[in-house]
Formats: C-alpha cells, sequence, structure tokens
C-alpha cells in the first residue's frame, strides 16, 4: 500500500505515521530523514541538493523529487510506503504523479489529520521538553508531578523558541496556505481520507486504518 500523511503542526502526524507503518510493515519515509541522508551518503541528487544548500538557495522541485525518486526505488518500498513531509505543493504533488507513473507505481491513499486550530496552539504552546533526557510533557494534557521537572530524570523543563503563539500562530498559517490547494488537488482525485486528529493517539490510527480498510 502507497500512502501520503499530511496533517499541520502539533497534530500528531509524526506519531500516527510512525505507527500506521509499522502496522502495515510499509517504509515509513519522513522527507527530512531522507534529504539529510541523500547529502550525507552523496547520492546523485544529495550532491546536487548539497551546491544549492552551500549557495543558501532553495533547493528546486527537480532535486527534491528526484531525491524522492532514489528513495523510492530502494528495495524496501517494494512491499509499500508512507510518504511524510512530501508533496508540499501541488507542482511537487504532479511531478510524483508523473514519477510514479513511470515507475510502474501509484498512490492509495492520502490521509490528512485535521484538528482545530486552537486544540493544536494549546498543544504546542503548552509543550515542554527535558533539557537532560528529551522527555516531552503538556502544561494543559500531560502535566509533570512537579511543576518545571522532570518525572524521568528531575531535569529541567523549557519551552522551545518557536513554540511561544505568535510563532506558532505563523507555521499554522504558512502550512494552511501551502496545504490547502494540496487538499483539493486529492480531493479532486478521490484519494482524500480527512481523519479528525482531535481525538486520542489509539483511536485515531483506528480510523485512519479503516479509511483506508485495514
Amino acid at each position: 500500500m502507497n500512502l501520503i500523511i499530511m496533517g499541520p503542526p502539533g497534530a500528531g502526524k509524526g506519531t500516527q505515521a510512525e505507527m500506521l507503518a509499522r502496522d502495515l510493515n510499509i517504509t515509513h519515509i519522513s522527507t527530512g530523514d531522507m534529504f539529510r541522508d541523500a547529502v550525507k551518503r552523496g547520492t546523485e541528487m544529495g550532491r546536487k541538493a548539497k551546491e544549492y544548500m552551500d549557495k543558501g538557495e532553495l533547493v528546486p522541485n527537480s532535486v527534491v523529487v528526484g531525491m524522492v525518486k532514489e528513495r523510492l526505488s530502494v528495495t524496501d518500498c517494494a512491499k509499500g510506503f508512507l510518504l511524510d513531509g512530501f508533496p508540499r505543493t501541488v507542482a511537487q504533488a504532479e511531478a510524483l504523479d508523473e514519477t510514479l507513473k513511470l515507475m510502474g507505481m501509484s498512490l492509495n491513499a492520502v490521509i490528512n489529520i485535521s484538528v482545530p486550530r486552537e486544540k493544536l496552539l494549546a498543544r504546542i504552546t503548552g509543550r515542554r521538553t527535558c533539557r537532560i533526557c528529551g522527555a516531552v510533557y503538556n502544561v494543559f494534557f500531560n502535566k509533570p508531578k512537579a511543576e518545571g521537572k522532570c518525572d524521568e530524570c528531575g531535569g529541567e523543563l523549557y519551552q522551545r523558541s518557536d513554540d511561544n503563539e505568535v510563532a506558532v500562530g505563523n507555521r499554522l498559517y504558512i502550512y494552511e496556505a501551502q496545504t490547502q490547494p494540496l487538499i483539493e488537488y486529492y480531493s479532486n482525485r478521490n484519494l482524500l481520507k480527512n481523519i479528525d486528529g482531535n481525538q486520542g493517539i489509539v483511536k485515531v490510527l483506528y480510523d485512519i486504518k479503516k479509511s483506508i480498510g485495514k
């Protein structure tokens, strides 16, 4: 089964992607990880990407799509894949469609996890991370036993600089503006599966699997 998963910051997309890939026994491709790995290993597309990055320029779509094609050509994707973080634009989606067609592959579904904006703000702005062990808490939903202290190691909890309300609001605005055309693109192709992400983790996973017949 070949899938794409989308969702705004704070929607739990990464958690769902890991669990879904494990349960379906398909390869989870986080494009951020894929990007770093291609550059590190010095693949053809990784070298091209590095040229642009070293100049401080945006990596063009042709190179990004080329890197995705390289990754999808690896044998572990033969059993299926879950793309996480790509495509980000309609142009990338169209290029992906063409690439998959040339590879004799196609998408089965595009999962879109939705959460109300006010809930996303609470999830992200309430997030606190331990400086020592990296454990994550939330002052609204998952409070530590002692304020400002990690339950696991007693380390100090801190808020990431980009987790304040202004920065988060801006990230959500950019995400919404960027992905709305994508949602319409996949909806018009009858691939889109809208999932309510404002539920428990297990229920969200259940709804995703039900939507794709698993």
